[in-house]
C-alpha cells in the first residue's frame, strides 16, 4: 500500500498537479496573484503582448499593446480568464527569482516578480491573417506542420482585452456576434467540401488497389430516393474520375460515394483523426462530431459524404488534419509557448516539438498531397496556382441555414509542397465559396510568410 502511495504521489506531481493548481477554481492562484507581480507575455521575437502596467492613478492593471489582436488566443486576465492568461496563468504567477531574493521580498512584504512566457506567435503573420479576414465574421488558424508551432490565430468579431472590464455586460450578451467565443477553437461549421479530404481516405482505404480507377458521369445533380443533391451553382463536371472529382470538389460524385463506403469503418476512420474526441491542445476548445452510422439512411449518407448533414468541425481540428497530411501522417501536438523566462532572462523550462499520433500512413498522407495539389493546379483552388511558392489545399463552401445558397466559405492547405513551411486553414462565415473568398485570405497569408 506504501509503495502504491508512493507512486500515485509521484505520477500526481508529475502529471495531474499542473492541471489541478491552474485550475480556476483553486484559491491558490488568489494567493499567488497576492504574492506575484504577474509576469509579461511575448511573441515569438520578443515583443510584449501582455504585461502589468499602472494606470493615470497609479493603479496596477493588465495592458496588452496590440488591442484587440491577440485577444482571442493571448486573452485577458482581468475579469475572468482566457486564451494563454488561463492556460499559463501558473506560469506567469510563479517567481523563479533566486531563492535569497524572493524571501527577503517575502519577509519584507515586497511581491516577487513572476515568470516571463515568449509565445511563439509571430506579430507580422497575425496582423495580417486579421487584416485579410477584415470585418468578416470566422477564424484563422497558421501553424507549423513540422513542429505544431502555433503562429498566428485569430477570430472575430473580437474586442479589446483592455477594457474587458467596463465592457464586460455588453460584450457577454452579445449573443448575435459572440466576441467572447474564439472561434478558432470552440466555432462549430459543417466542413462542407474540406471534408472530402476524410471522405477521399476512406475511399482509397477501402480501395487500395483501384481508387484510381472510379469513375463517374457528373450531370449537375444526383437524386436517390427522395433526395437530389446539386454541385455548387449546378455546375455540371460531366465523366470525372477521383482525382478531378476532388479537385473541381464535384457534389454529385462524392454523394455517389457516399452511397458506397462501408460506414463501420468510416466511423473507424473518424474516431482515428480525432472527432468526438479530445484534441491536443490546452485551450479551451469544442470537440467536433460525426454522427453517420449504419442506420443512417441514404439521404444523410450522401450530405455526410460531401461535408454536409450533421458533422461539424472546428478550424483547430481541421488545422491538425491538414498538418498530419502535410507531416507524412504525423500529427505534431500543437503549442504556442515556446519557453518560460524569470524576470532576470533565465530559462526556467522551455518547449519542444512533440509527437502526438499518427493518424494516417505515410502513404495516405502523400496521396492526399497529391489530391490537394490538382485542387490548386486545375480546381476550386487556382487562384494560388502559379506562385513562388507551392501549395497543396482543398477549398470548402458549407451550407448552413434554411436558406438555399448561403454558406461559410473554406479554405485549408500547406505550402512549400515538398518540405511544409506553414499550414493555413481559413473559415469565413456566410462569405461564400471558398474558391473566391478564403482562397485570397490565405494567399495573402502565405505571401507574407514569404514576403511577397
Amino acid at each position: 500500500m506504501f509503495v502504491c502511495m508512493l507512486g500515485y504521489f509521484i505520477y500526481y506531481v508529475q502529471v495531474k498537479a499542473p492541471k489541478v493548481i491552474n485550475n480556476s477554481y483553486n484559491m491558490r492562484q488568489t494567493d499567488l496573484a497576492e504574492k506575484v507581480i504577474r509576469g509579461s507575455v511575448y511573441s515569438d521575437d520578443g515583443q510584449v503582448l501582455a504585461e502589468e502596467a499602472l494606470d493615470s492613478e497609479g493603479k496596477e492593471e493588465r495592458y496588452y499593446p496590440y488591442g484587440a489582436l491577440f485577444a482571442h488566443v493571448v486573452g485577458f486576465s482581468t475579469h475572468g480568464k482566457s486564451g494563454l492568461e488561463k492556460t499559463a496563468n501558473i506560469e506567469l504567477l510563479t517567481s523563479d527569482a533566486p531563492v535569497q531574493e524572493r524571501l527577503q521580498k517575502e519577509m519584507s512584504g515586497i511581491r516577487n516578480t513572476g515568470d516571463n512566457i515568449y509565445t511563439t506567435l509571430n506579430i507580422n503573420l497575425q496582423k495580417t491573417a486579421s487584416d485579410a479576414l477584415g470585418n468578416y465574421k470566422g477564424a484563422i488558424i497558421v501553424m507549423e506542420p513540422k513542429t505544431g508551432k502555433v503562429l498566428a490565430m485569430v477570430s472575430k468579431p473580437d474586442f479589446d482585452p483592455n477594457t474587458v472590464s467596463e465592457n464586460w455586460a455588453e460584450i457577454s450578451s452579445d449573443k448575435d456576434g459572440s466576441p467572447l467565443v474564439n472561434r478558432a477553437t470552440q466555432g462549430l461549421y459543417p466542413p462542407g467540401s474540406t471534408f472530402k479530404i476524410v471522405t477521399l481516405l476512406e475511399y482509397m482505404r477501402e480501395h487500395p488497389d483501384d481508387y484510381n480507377d472510379y469513375s463517374y458521369n457528373c450531370t449537375g445533380r444526383i437524386t436517390e430516393g427522395d433526395t437530389t443533391i446539386e454541385c455548387y451553382h449546378g455546375a455540371v463536371h460531366g465523366r470525372v474520375d477521383l482525382l478531378q472529382s476532388f479537385a473541381k470538389s464535384c457534389n454529385c460524385s462524392f454523394a455517389n460515394i457516399g452511397l458506397t463506403i462501408d460506414v463501420p469503418k468510416y466511423e473507424d476512420t473518424c474516431d482515428g483523426l480525432l472527432f468526438g474526441r479530445k484534441l491536443p491542445t490546452d485551450l479551451t476548445y469544442s470537440k467536433s462530431s460525426f454522427s453517420l452510422t449504419s442506420a443512417s439512411d441514404s439521404s444523410e449518407k450522401m450530405q455526410t459524404a460531401m461535408g454536409q448533414g450533421k458533422t461539424l468541425i472546428t478550424p483547430m481540428h481541421m488545422a491538425l488534419i491538414t498538418c498530419a497530411i502535410a507531416n507524412g501522417g504525423v500529427l505534431m501536438k500543437p503549442y504556442e509557448i515556446e519557453k518560460q523566462e524569470n524576470y532576470m532572462g533565465t530559462v526556467v523550462k522551455t518547449y519542444s516539438p512533440e509527437k502526438y499520433k499518427t493518424l494516417m500512413s505515410a502513404s495516405e498522407a502523400a496521396a492526399e498531397t497529391k489530391f490537394m495539389e490538382e485542387v490548386i493546379s486545375t480546381g476550386t483552388g487556382k487562384r494560388l496556382n502559379g506562385q513562388s511558392y507551392s501549395v497543396a489545399g482543398k477549398t470548402g463552401s458549407a451550407e448552413f441555414g434554411s436558406v438555399k445558397g448561403q454558406s461559410h466559405a473554406w479554405f485549408t492547405g500547406f505550402s512549400n509542397v515538398e518540405d511544409p513551411d506553414i499550414s493555413v486553414t481559413v473559415i469565413i462565415e456566410g462569405a461564400g465559396s471558398g474558391g473566391d473568398y478564403a482562397v485570397p485570405v490565405a494567399k495573402r497569408i502565405f505571401d507574407a510568410y514569404y514576403g511577397i
